[in-house]
């Protein structure tokens, strides 16, 4: 019992009329549509009617119609009787011994529902009850997800757990028709008169479940995406990486609820549309993209261009013994300073500078001395003016600043 293959390809334009049953998908399905009975083509562009047919039962010569992206499971009461996933025209043949029951070709299903007809097929002669089910093989898309309070887990880059409200949408497939129409979807679709199996039916019990395992399973797909060294391990990358977060997301679905193996459907692509953290979360998102910015020769230049400001605002600010004093400093003590942060790698604000030494004796200054003379280098006046820029950069403490004042004034 099972199918003939009639022809590939296009329909013939009077094949219709030359069957006793033509059996079709339903008109104005929606895209999210999963599951759903084949219908009896009444008319054939108006040259002929197939009215010959019993209802609820396949009757011997009727032909089915298998369109692109789609499959056709048979039943006999409540039995998977045959599977259609090669695109085409088969006639329906109880006692032909040619017949076939399964037509997978080589396309993704071919090897799930090899093993999946061994565990669910059924055998024997036309009974009270069959009944004919297209199911769609094509990417699902729009099935939606959010969370309405923060999911945490443990972010490796960042080194603590984070946390964050999020919301997207996912496509998914179905992989194992049998498995999916044996296993996950309810009776009520399965019988005469069924309605349409759509995940984003909120009606749809099974659809619900499955959301809610999805939300469940964010946490741990986050987790997976970001603990992955093959990624970076970076949260930035995961809005614009929907096939690298969805694999991440299938792999927790399936670890958490066996929607491969138990289900025969899987999570194709994933569309982040807000990662909205929490606050404690932001401000350290904050810190680490300064760090960031402020990391290697990038760190450096900044920190240069920052003492250099500083000690321009400190000469501007100071008398006129001040501004010499700072001009005679110029950039050679903030390369100076520079160089020993360098070395150590870090910019800390407390940074020890070495005790100056006591100015050596001078001989007694003449009574009077000439005004546009500039202060040697053990002059007082031009290193307090020094050790009170590097305290102003925070390149010294106040308690390193204040033991330099004394012993430059002899105190």
């Amino acid at each position: 019992m099972g199918f003939i293959q009639a022809f590939v390809g296009a329909l013939g334009g009077t094949l219709a009329d030359q069957w006793k049953d033509f059996l079709v998908p339903p008109q104005g399905l929606a895209p999210t549509a999963a599951i759903f009975p084949a219908v009896a083509q009444g008319q054939n562009a108006g040259r002929g009617s197939n009215v010959r047919g019993s209802e609820n039962i396949i009757t011997n010569g009727s032909k089915i119609i298998v369109p692109e992206g789609t499959g056709v499971l048979t039943f006999q009461d409540g039995h998977i009787t045959g599977f259609i996933a090669q695109p085409g025209g088969y006639e329906w043949q109880s006692s032909d011994p040619n017949s076939k029951s399964i037509f997978a070709g080589d396309g993704f299903v071919s090897p799930l529902i090899t093993q999946s007809w061994e565990r669910f097929k059924f055998g024997g002669q036309p009974g009270s009850q069959q009944l004919v089910f297209y199911v769609n093989l094509r990417e699902l898309p729009n099935n939606r997800f959010g969370t309405q309070s923060e999911i945490y887990w443990d972010d490796a880059y960042l080194g603590t757990q984070v946390g964050a409200i999020t919301r997207g949408t996912y496509t998914m497939r179905i992989v194992d028709p049998i498995l999916f129409a044996s296993q996950f979807v309810p009776l009520t679709y399965l019988q005469p008169g069924g309605g349409v199996f759509d995940f984003t039916d909120m009606d749809n019990d099974a659809a619900t479940q499955l959301f809610n395992e999805v939300v469940s399973s964010l946490a741990p797909a986050f987790s997976l995406y970001t603990n992955d060294p093959a990624k970076g391990n970076r949260m930035a990358k995961i809005q614009a990486d929907s096939m690298g977060f969805a694999q991440s997301l299938s792999a927790a679905v399936e670890n958490g609820y066996r929607w491969t193996s138990a289900r025969g459907i899987t999570i194709v692509s994933v569309a982040l549309q807000a990662i909205e953290y929490d606050e404690t979360t932001r401000a350290l998102l904050a810190d680490v993209q300064k760090a960031d910015a402020l990391g290697g020769a990038r760190g450096n230049s900044f920190l240069q261009q920052s003492v250099a400001r500083g000690m321009q605002a400190a000469g501007e600010s100071g008398g006129g013994a001040t501004n010499i004093a700072m001009m005679g400093m110029g950039l050679n003590a903030a390369g100076g300073a520079m160089g020993g942060l360098q070395q150590q790698g870090v910019t800390p604000a407390y940074q020890q500078v070495p005790t100056p030494q006591p100015p050596a004796a001078q001989a007694p200054a003449p009574e009077a001395a000439p005004a546009a003379a500039a202060p040697t280098a053990d002059d007082p006046l031009a290193k307090l003016t020094q050790y009170k820029a590097m305290l102003d950069q925070g390149l010294i403490t106040q308690a390193d600043y204040d033991a330099a004042k004394a012993k430059a004034l002899g105190l």
